[in-house]
């Protein structure tokens, strides 16, 4: 019998959101899902992310936005990404969205957004397929 990878996931949240019951109820989603999740905590910049997700070797990169920030993060994340030659990991954003900036974010290589109206088994799901 093989053992499956365990699925590594990098959650954070980017800006000046002091905002975190959210992300944390993601966080235990994920475990309780059997993945390992790194959380960074608050008020993270997109280049100390990206460093912890290079160091950790994270399969997901996750951001928990609900500042209204999510395009310029997005766009900082995705360029530190290539920069650093791990767009081969999942770039995943959540949090308040609006509807009209989701294809704006999946254009710029964000790989899935979940707003608050997401299923947390979709989530899930979306994950372990994209790994």
């Amino acid at each position: 019998m093989s053992e499956e990878k365990q699925i590594r996931v990098l959650v954070s949240k980017v800006g000046l959101d002091g905002h975190d019951k959210g992300v944390q109820l993601v966080a235990s989603i994920l475990r309780d899902a059997g993945m390992e999740v790194i959380y960074t905590g608050l008020r993270r910049t997109p280049d100390q992310c990206i460093n912890t997700a290079v160091q950790e070797d994270v399969d997901v990169i996750g951001l928990s936005i609900l500042s209204g920030a999510h395009l310029t993060i997005a766009s900082k994340m995705v360029a530190l990404m290539e920069k650093n030659n791990i767009t081969d990991k999942i770039f995943i954003i959540g949090g308040v969205i609006p509807d009209e900036d989701i294809p704006k974010l999946k254009d710029m290589g964000v790989n899935a957004i979940f707003t608050q109206s997401s299923n947390n088994e979709d989530m899930v799901q979306f994950i372990r397929d994209a790994v």
